[in-house]
């Protein structure tokens, strides 16, 4: 730089740390006589450390803003594609059961019920998109996580990599988070899978703790869900391992359906894990050298209540009904599967394809409708649409919504919800429910 200055006569800049890490921009100009080559240069310094801090500090808000619209685009993407395999699955099953209704054969009641048994699976795979694209349906009951990391890391430590050692520092008396037990349970056995299977068949150790931390002592720089957080008390579950650690290449890429650096698996787990995380309105950290290790912290806000067990009702069992039902769905294998399962239950089925259609036939059988079945996701108007329309028409019809791309009934909305790939069994036993509490209703105004 020096030679520029002296020999060529250019005005050179040059930008340096001092040992107390404040950084200085340095200018050097060259001082010349008649057009000799310079002999003196006039170097004078500005301490630039806050401009050089603002501007990483720009570049990394730049780059997790990048990374939150990367990561919502791709839930976007995995959201609708477990829309449309719901529907096919839907399908699938339904004309499975009711063709084992109609055979004897023992071999063909054989095959549709290995039909069935894939539909089930790869309607669990729908649900982990769903998860990541933080539409999972969730069972919200206080959860004591120290307790439920302890129960799972005893079921998953027979499965770990032979040479790794699994060890828990669960800390006493946690607060209660709020959130869906077996989700949670997905996210510590996913987690847990990752670390061992970064050990691999070599030697390691796993180390899965919980423990209480305020908002405070949260790095939020380091955060997918920067966004997530509040003030406040979070409860903390970090599980590392010293297995091959990831580059900086990777890490970028670690919650990406689909992205795996296994020679095996479909790459959902840590996806969905995120979408499950937010769900919970929690965050995660990731720290991760190669060759040294990894370790994820997620923190959930916690509650003050104590956990409890959930617990589920008895099942519904199948009707044989009569009435006219209308359903409403802009797939045309949806509607022929649904009215040829509800027709053989004994009900009279009206189908139409979107809700213009569907409006127009209850407005035609004023008085005859008893239930409608509403998809929530069409073309045009929506669902939610259709449903405001037909309760100006009648305020107290009976409505079950469906929908492949959402797990639970929106906010406020209280009716009847199935999430598709439904069972018929399943169907059957909505309708019937719902056919019965009208009833009821009617009943006591009468009373």
């Amino acid at each position: 730089m020096l030679r520029g200055v002296f020999e060529q006569g250019k005005e050179a800049l040059f930008v340096f740390p001092d040992v107390h890490g404040s950084w200085w921009e340095a200018t050097f100009a060259p001082i010349s006589r008649d057009g000799e080559p310079p002999e003196l240069a006039l170097s004078f310094s500005v301490d630039v450390t806050d401009k050089r801090r603002a501007e990483e500090e720009q570049a990394r808000l730049a780059a997790q803003m990048q990374q939150t619209q990367k990561l919502e685009s791709l839930g976007v993407l995995a959201g609708g594609i477990a829309h449309d395999f719901n529907n096919l699955l839907l399908v699938i099953s339904a004309n499975a059961e009711l063709a084992a209704r109609r055979t004897g054969d023992a071999l063909t009641q054989d095959h549709l019920s290995q039909v069935l048994e894939a539909t089930t699976r790869a309607a669990d795979l729908c649900r982990q998109m769903l998860a990541y694209a933080g539409r999972g349906k969730l069972q919200v009951e206080p959860v004591d996580l120290s307790r439920l990391v302890d129960e799972m890391a005893q079921l998953v430590a027979v499965s770990v990599s032979k040479g790794a050692t699994l060890t828990r520092d669960l800390a006493p008396e946690l607060p209660a988070i709020e959130g869906d037990a077996a989700q949670l349970r997905q996210v510590v056995l996913n987690l847990i899978t990752n670390a061992s299977d970064a050990i691999g068949a070599g030697s390691g150790t796993i180390r899965v703790c919980t423990r209480l931390l305020s908002s405070d002592a949260l790095d939020r720089g380091e955060s997918y869900l920067t966004a997530e957080l509040d003030r406040g008390d979070y409860v903390a579950l970090e599980v590392s391992d010293t297995g091959c650690g990831m580059d900086a290449a990777t890490r970028s890429r670690l919650f990406e359906p689909f992205f795996s650096t296994k020679g095996s698996g479909r790459g959902l787990g840590l996806s969905a894990t995120l979408g499950i995380i937010k769900g919970h309105r929690g965050a995660v950290f990731v720290e991760s050298e190669p060759g040294v290790g990894t370790s994820i912290r997620i923190v959930f806000p916690a509650i003050a209540a104590a956990a409890a067990r959930s617990t589920r009702g008895p099942a519904e069992r199948e009707h044989a009904g009569a009435g006219t039902l209308l359903v409403v769905d802009d797939e045309d294998a949806v509607r022929r599967s649904l009215a040829a399962a509800l027709g053989g239950s004994g009900y009279d089925v009206l189908s139409a394809r979107d809700g213009h259609e569907g409006l127009r036939l209850f407005d035609e059988h004023r008085g005859g409708v008893q239930l409608v079945l509403l998809d929530l996701t069409m073309p045009g108007l929506s669902g939610l649409e259709t449903l405001k329309a037909l309760r100006e028409r009648d305020a107290t019809l009976p409505v079950i919504l469906m929908s492949g791309y959402v797990e639970s009934p929106p906010e406020g909305e209280r009716v009847h919800f199935l999430a598709k790939p439904f069972r018929m069994h399943a169907l059957l036993a909505a309708v019937q429910a719902t056919l019965g509490a009208r009833s009821a209703a009617h009943s006591a105004e009468s009373t």
